[in-house]
This record gives C-alpha cells, sequence and structure tokens, in this order.
C-alpha cells in the first residue's frame, strides 16, 4: 500500500547554472565533431506541411532541409502537450516513469543522478550548448544543461569557431494562442490560404469559421517556412551549414479542435526532417533525400544527438538512437511502435494511455465516462471550439461530429490506414478482437515496465515521490501493478469484474479502493453492464460505504459513481470532500469531478457557487483559480 502524509508539502529546490569554459583538455571540435541544431515549432502535427500531407501546404525551405537530408514519416510525439513533450525530448525518458506528465506541473519532478538532461552530457564532452528559448520543463533543470538558455541565447555566442555547438530554437508562430482571435479581428482579413482548399477532418463540423481557422493556420506555417529558411542561410554564411545536423519538427500535435492535448494521431504524429551535412555524410547509413517509415518518437531525440555526437547513452534513458554512426537504417526502418499518454492538461484531469503498432491504433481511456469535451479554460479560447459546442448543444451535428462531447468506450482500436481521423472505433468487433488483444496486453506490459506513476493520485506523487519518482516506483512496482490490475479489471467480463470489485473496494489500500470505484464507473458506459451493476445491491451497499471513507478522493469518487449508476446527487458528499482536502492538486481532482458532473454528465448537478466560495480560498495563480473561475467563484 502507498501511503500519504496528511500535509502540505513546499518544495523549494535551487540549483546554480555555472558555465564551465570548454579548455583543450577532453575537449571536440568543430573539425571533429558535428554541430546540431534542433528547429522546433509549436504546437503542429504534420498535416499542414505538403511534404507529409497531401492536405497541407508548401514549405520550400523544409523541403528543402529534406532533400539533402532524411524524412521520417512516422514521427511521435510521446505526449500531445507543450510541457510533457519538452520534458520527454530534453530526458529521453517517459513522463510517467519519471514524474513528469502533468501539464501544468504543480510540482517539478527530481531526476535521478543516472538521468540528467542530455545537453549536460554534450556539455562535458565539449559542446557549447545554448536553447532559444523555451524550456517549460516539468523537472528540475540538470545542473550544467545549457551554457545559455535565453531569447539571447545563440550558437554564435560560442567561444571559438572551433567549438562544436548544440542549439534549439523554439518559434512560437505556430502556437495555438495564434488561434485565439476575434470576431471582429476576423472580419475584412481573409487568410493567404483559400478556404475553399481546405481539408477538414471528419470529427470537425464543416463551417466557415472551421475553414476559416485551418486556413489561417497553414498560413502560420509559412511564417514557419521563413523561419528555418533564415536560420539555412545563417549557417551557409558562417560556413557551418555542412558542418551542422539540422533537425526541423513539431513540439507535439495540434492544433485545431481534437488535437492539442488529445492522444489522438492529430495530437501527436509530428513532422521530422534531418538534414545531413556534407562532412558528416559517413556517420548516416541513408541516402540523402530519402524516407523512412521507421517509428521514432521523442525519447529517441536526445539519444540520437548523443550518438551523433559520439557521447555515449546512457542506459537509463529509454529511447533509442536512430541515426548515427553505430545507428543501421535497416534496424530503424523495422521499428514498428510508439506509446504515448495524456494526464492532467491545466486544469483539466484524464488518464488516457495508447499505443500504435503499424497501422494499428490502441487508446485505452481509463475515465471514460468523462466525454473529450470536458471542460479547458485554454482551449476554449478558440472560437472554432466555442462554435463546435454551441452546434452540439443545438443538435447539429451528426455522429461522427458529436463523439467529442459523448462519453467515450474505455478502448478504441483504429485500423489508421483506412481510418486516419480515429473516428471509427473497432475494439467491438469479433474479427479483431485478437488484435484488440495484442494492443491491450501491450499497452499493460508497457504501463507496468516503466511503474506508471499516474495509477498513483497526482496529490500523493507529490507528497510521496516528487523527490526522486523513479526509485518510488521501483520500490512500489508491486502496488502499483496491482492499482493497473484494478482499474483494467472493467474490461473483463462483468460478472467477474463484479467479484473484482467485491473485493477491492473493502481493501485496506485506499487506492485499490479508488481505482475499483473508477472501474465501476466506466463500465457505466456501457448499457449492459450498467443494468447488471444498479441490481447488484452488495455492490451498491459497498459503494455507499466508500462515501463515508477516511480519504475523500475515495469519497469524491464513490458519490460520482452513484450518481452515474443510481442518480443519487453527489453534491454533499463533494462539498464535504473538498473541504477534508488537505492539498491543491486533491482539491482540484474533486473539482473536476465537480466540473464533470456540473455541465457533461448525462444527469447534470449544478455547483453551488456559494457554497463553494465557502470551501476554498480563491488563489488567482493556481490551477485551481480555472475551476473557480470556472464555477463562477471567482468573486471570493
Amino acid at each position: 500500500m502507498i501511503s500519504r502524509s496528511k500535509c502540505t508539502l513546499a518544495w523549494l529546490f535551487a540549483f546554480t547554472l555555472s558555465w564551465t569554459p570548454h579548455g583543450s583538455d577532453g575537449s571536440a571540435s568543430a573539425d571533429d565533431r558535428p554541430n546540431i541544431l534542433w528547429i522546433m515549432s509549436e504546437d503542429n502535427s504534420k498535416h499542414y506541411l505538403k511534404h507529409f500531407d497531401p492536405n497541407g501546404i508548401e514549405t520550400p525551405a523544409i523541403e528543402s532541409l529534406a532533400e539533402h537530408g532524411v524524412t521520417f514519416d512516422r514521427a511521435f510525439s510521446n505526449a500531445p502537450v507543450c510541457s510533457v513533450a519538452r520534458t520527454t525530448l530534453i530526458t529521453g525518458c517517459y513522463g510517467p516513469r519519471v514524474g513528469t506528465q502533468y501539464h501544468r506541473r504543480l510540482a517539478k519532478a527530481v531526476l535521478p543522478a543516472s538521468i540528467r538532461m542530455f545537453p549536460s552530457l554534450l556539455r562535458d564532452a565539449g559542446y557549447y550548448t545554448t536553447n532559444n528559448s523555451k524550456e517549460d520543463y516539468n523537472a528540475i533543470r540538470s545542473e550544467g544543461t545549457w551554457d545559455q538558455s535565453s531569447r539571447k541565447a545563440s550558437w554564435k555566442n560560442r567561444p571559438t569557431t572551433d567549438t562544436p555547438f548544440f542549439h534549439v530554437q523554439t518559434f512560437a508562430d505556430s502556437h495555438e494562442s495564434r488561434l485565439h482571435f476575434s470576431e471582429s479581428a476576423m472580419q475584412g482579413k481573409s487568410p493567404e490560404t483559400p478556404l475553399d482548399q481546405v481539408h477538414l477532418p471528419d470529427y470537425l463540423p464543416d463551417t466557415s469559421l472551421s475553414r476559416y481557422t485551418a486556413a489561417y493556420y497553414r498560413d502560420r506555417m509559412t511564417v514557419i517556412d521563413g523561419h528555418v529558411a533564415k536560420i539555412i542561410d545563417e549557417l551557409r554564411q558562417a560556413d557551418q551549414l555542412e558542418n551542422t545536423f539540422v533537425f526541423y519538427f513539431g513540439d507535439h500535435g495540434g492544433v485545431l479542435p481534437r488535437s492539442k492535448g488529445y492522444v489522438y494521431e492529430s495530437g501527436l504524429h509530428v513532422p521530422l526532417v534531418v538534414r545531413v551535412p556534407e562532412r558528416f555524410r559517413s556517420i548516416v547509413d541513408r541516402d540523402l533525400g530519402s524516407r523512412t517509415n521507421g517509428f521514432v518518437s521523442f525519447i529517441d531525440f536526445g539519444p540520437t544527438v548523443l550518438s551523433l555526437a559520439s557521447v555515449a547513452v546512457p542506459e537509463s534513458l529509454d529511447g533509442q538512437p536512430f541515426l548515427g554512426e553505430s545507428v543501421s537504417a535497416a534496424d530503424v526502418d523495422a521499428r514498428d511502435r510508439t506509446f504515448s499518454y495524456g494526464d492532467r492538461m491545466d486544469a483539466k484531469y484524464d488518464l488516457v494511455r495508447a499505443v500504435r503498432i503499424g497501422d494499428w491504433k490502441y487508446i485505452r481511456s481509463f475515465e471514460p465516462f468523462m466525454p473529450d469535451v470536458t471542460w479547458n479554460d485554454y482551449r476554449m479560447k478558440m472560437l472554432a471550439y466555442q462554435q463546435w459546442q454551441a452546434l452540439h448543444e443545438s443538435g447539429d451535428l451528426n455522429a461522427v461530429q458529436a463523439q467529442f462531447f459523448e462519453p467515450r468506450q474505455p478502448e478504441l482500436l483504429f485500423d489508421l490506414a483506412n481510418d486516419p481521423d480515429e473516428t471509427h472505433n473497432l475494439a467491438g468487433q469479433s474479427k479483431h478482437e485478437a488484435q484488440l488483444r495484442l494492443m491491450r496486453e501491450t499497452l499493460a506490459q508497457h504501463m507496468s515496465s516503466i511503474h506508471d506513476l499516474s495509477l498513483v493520485p497526482e496529490t500523493v506523487m507529490i507528497e510521496s515521490a516528487i523527490s526522486d519518482p523513479v526509485e518510488f516506483g521501483i520500490e512500489n512496482a508491486d502496488a502499483i501493478d496491482r492499482y493497473l490490475g484494478v482499474a483494467n479489471s472493467g474490461l473483463q467480463p462483468i460478472d467477474a469484474a463484479i467479484d473484482s470489485w467485491m473485493l477491492s473496494l473493502n481493501s485496506g489500500d485506499p487506492w485499490l479502493r479508488y481505482w475499483s470505484i473508477v472501474a465501476v464507473s466506466g463500465a457505466s458506459t456501457d448499457p449492459q453492464s450498467l443494468e447488471v451493476i444498479t441490481a447488484d445491491e452488495a455492490l451498491l451497499k459497498l459503494l455507499h460505504r466508500r462515501v463515508l471513507d477516511t480519504e475523500p478522493l475515495v469519497c469524491a469518487r464513490a458519490a460520482e459513481a452513484l450518481a452515474l449508476l443510481a442518480g443519487e446527487d453527489p453534491r454533499p458528499t463533494l462539498y464535504r470532500s473538498l473541504a477534508r482536502a488537505v492539498a491543491p492538486a486533491e482539491a482540484l481532482r474533486i473539482c473536476n469531478i465537480m466540473t464533470f458532473l456540473h455541465r457533461f454528465a448525462p444527469t447534470r448537478y449544478p455547483i453551488d457557487v456559494q457554497q463553494l466560495q465557502t470551501i476554498v480560498p480563491y488563489s488567482p495563480k493556481s490551477e485551481l483559480a480555472l475551476r473557480m473561475d470556472y464555477f463562477g467563484a471567482k468573486a471570493n
């Protein structure tokens, strides 16, 4: 059993980033090691570039990189949002293994000594490392990661022209915020991309606003391409282009509705091209201008840079190189899978895991009763999101477009070769049962192997694990496996599931009780299972007992389950549980349950703002404030 302390902990960490001069002892020079430069554009999936998708726009500068390099047609972020994706990039580790899976973090994780942000290893080897300028890490930055990280950081500032460099350049011109325009801003301002030439995925309503948004975003990619062209020109003028590996990629997917923040392909599948310099063609087992379908993901990017720089890749990292002197193109071409994760995004909680093997995609929603639409303030600033929701409320969406607003299935199985928009779930079809079982088991084995820390409530992770999440996961591996087993119990035939729930609801471990309740609620999305559950008086009796549990989160989940199963008013229990919460993450989780029941559950239970104001003090700089604002409690 994983215990928790009943206190609010303040984590104060300070690291001094010192610059170490590159001396002759052990240093590298530009004559014997390549430079490496990353160009990242924020929030764009591969779907907007014609080089990757026939419905994208031409990007001549990015295409020129590909002509003298390699195109990776199956490159993926492991997470569909900035801080989690960027922490995965900089560590080479899965976020749920190292405690960096939540966006926005309520506390920064401490990396063990065996895991350092990989630029610090380059720096030890004599590289000049710079970042301009976004970090957004969910872990405390390793000492010595960057020589400079700021808006003024540049490879041009290296101490000598012989010093090899690793530079990261991020461009925000494609960020989600660029689509937070007003209706008045749209008047008289047409995108360069013709609206009638824009492709919309099947799940979005085909409206002039949707088309305007999609066209306007494609224009932003033209801006990004201009930035890439400028960087190429700067390298050429400095006579460094043929000394430098240039990566271009998106920092995760996005950004039309149902992309950023979701583990669909539109949130994860990123563009990636790597230009190979003439002087170092011999260390890349590829023809220039070639393409590969081998799977690469963000855990692999750091190891790849280390490989190109002839720096040993630590065994503690999860990724493996896809370029470098010892990397076989055939081996990379044979890679066929990627794992991804979605957890809290700002104030919106979720727990979703996914695996893709070839063209098969499996998504496991651990809280399927909560629809994708469950409120996220930042997403809803986009007019296209607002219109989509209004059309749903007026009943003007077709069945595919309405999926976003309905309870999800616990398991989704997609054949991406025939269903690239991921709208036709094959999980219930008997002819795909073997494929479903394979994908389910593959994902469960992966979650167990990384000791997935999201199976522990975030508030417990902060209180008990944040100082060394990796070691915490190892020490509590058996308990985490039990939580995973109970969380997946609802995937069994309903009679076997109920037998499992009866045991776990009586467990002395509160998080076994917690996950058994969530599993019961998850089964409520199936009408046949719901009928069996509601007829089981013993099970309902145990759920009523859990409303009086010692753990506020367990009480809140039990109230939620009884609301979904039996139509019982959850609000008295939720208010009481919120008043008992002792940490922000605990209160935030309970407020998410309130948000779901307030507006998105089949039967709605409006929250009493005045009562809420007496329980939660308003703090404008907290994630909890976003939930208070949503309920209209800001005045407190």
